[in-house]
C-alpha cells in the first residue's frame, strides 16, 4: 500500500456522513437545508478553526468571482467559507473518497453547490491546467505528504501569475519527538511533520516568494482551553472532531494539544505569491 494509500485509508470512516446527519438531528438542526456555520463544529478540521479560517481566508484578501484551488479539502468546511463569504469559485481535492463525497453532499445541502466543487485528486499530480487559480490553499495536510516540494510545484502551476498561496501547516519548531497517534497519523509512517525553515526553503525551490509568516499557537491553546472548559461545564457537542475521529478522538486530540502545550509544535501559516 502506498502513503497516499495509507492516508486515505487513515481518514476514512465508513459512514461519515450518516454519523455527521444524525448529530445535526439530534441538535434539532434541519438537514435538508443547512446552515454552513452548523458544520462548523466537525469541517473545520485544523488548530484555530474556523477562527483560523477566517483570518486566513482574509490574509489572502479573497474578492467574489475569484478561483480558489483548496488542496486537501477535507470535509470542505473551509472551501465552502471561501465561498459563502467572499463569493469565490472554490475547487477543493481530497485523497479520501470518502471525504470528497460528504463534501460534495454537505455543500449541496447548504446551498452552495454552484460554487464549490470537490474531486479526488492527490496534491502531487493536479488535474488542472497551468494558470488556472487565483488562490490556492492547504490547510493542515502537509503533515501527510513527504514530497512537499513536489506539491508546491504543482500548486505554482496551476496558479496564476501573482496568485497568493497560503499553507496553514502544523510545523515541528524545536526538533523534539511527538507523540503518537496524532489526528493525523498513527504513527511516523505517514507523519511528515517539518520545521518551518524547510517549508521556507521548499517554497522558494518551487518558486514562490513568502510574503508573511503567522504562528497561531497561542491563539490555539487560547481556543482550545476554551473548548475543553464548555465541555467540561455542559459535556460534549453532538457534532465535532470526535465525529471524524470515532473513539480514538481524546487520545489523538490530547497527544496535539500536549504538544501544541510543550512549544514542540505550532500551526503557522506562510502566505506566498508566485510573481
Amino acid at each position: 500500500m502506498t502513503t497516499e494509500e495509507e492516508v486515505a485509508r487513515h481518514y476514512s470512516h465508513g459512514a461519515l456522513e450518516r454519523a455527521i446527519l444524525d448529530a445535526l438531528q439530534a441538535s434539532g438542526k434541519s438537514v435538508d437545508r443547512l446552515d454552513p456555520s452548523d458544520l462548523s463544529g466537525v469541517d473545520e478540521f485544523h488548530l484555530g478553526w474556523l477562527a483560523a479560517t477566517i483570518d486566513l481566508a482574509n490574509d489572502m484578501a479573497l474578492s467574489p468571482g475569484m478561483r480558489v484551488l483548496d488542496v486537501g479539502s477535507g470535509i470542505g468546511g473551509p472551501a465552502r467559507y471561501f465561498a459563502e463569504h467572499h463569493g469565490c469559485t472554490v475547487v477543493g481535492v481530497d485523497l479520501t473518497d470518502e471525504f470528497v463525497n460528504v463534501a460534495t453532499a454537505l455543500t449541496q445541502r447548504c446551498g452552495l453547490a454552484d460554487l464549490v466543487s470537490f474531486r479526488r485528486a492527490s496534491g502531487l499530480s493536479l488535474p488542472f491546467e497551468d494558470e488556472t487559480f487565483e488562490r490556492a490553499s492547504l490547510i493542515h495536510v502537509g503533515m501527510n505528504i513527504a514530497d512537499k516540494g513536489g506539491v508546491f510545484r504543482e500548486v505554482f502551476r496551476a496558479l496564476k501569475k501573482k496568485g497568493v498561496f497560503a499553507v496553514y501547516d502544523i510545523m515541528n519548531v524545536t526538533g523534539d519527538d511527538l507523540p503518537y497517534p496524532m489526528p493525523w497519523a498513527d504513527s511516523l509512517d505517514t507523519s511528515f511533520v517539518e520545521a518551518p525553515q524547510t517549508y521556507r526553503d521548499l517554497l522558494k525551490q518551487a518558486g514562490f516568494v513568502l510574503r508573511s509568516e503567522k504562528n497561531r499557537r497561542e491563539m490555539s491553546l487560547t481556543l482550545g482551553r476554551e473548548m475543553r472548559e464548555e465541555v467540561a461545564r455542559h459535556g460534549p457537542p453532538p457534532l465535532g472532531p470526535h465525529t471524524v475521529m470515532g473513539e480514538t478522538a481524546p487520545v489523538r486530540l490530547g497527544n496535539v494539544m500536549l504538544a501544541l502545550a510543550a512549544g514542540t509544535i505550532a500551526p503557522i501559516q506562510m502566505l506566498c505569491q508566485k510573481m
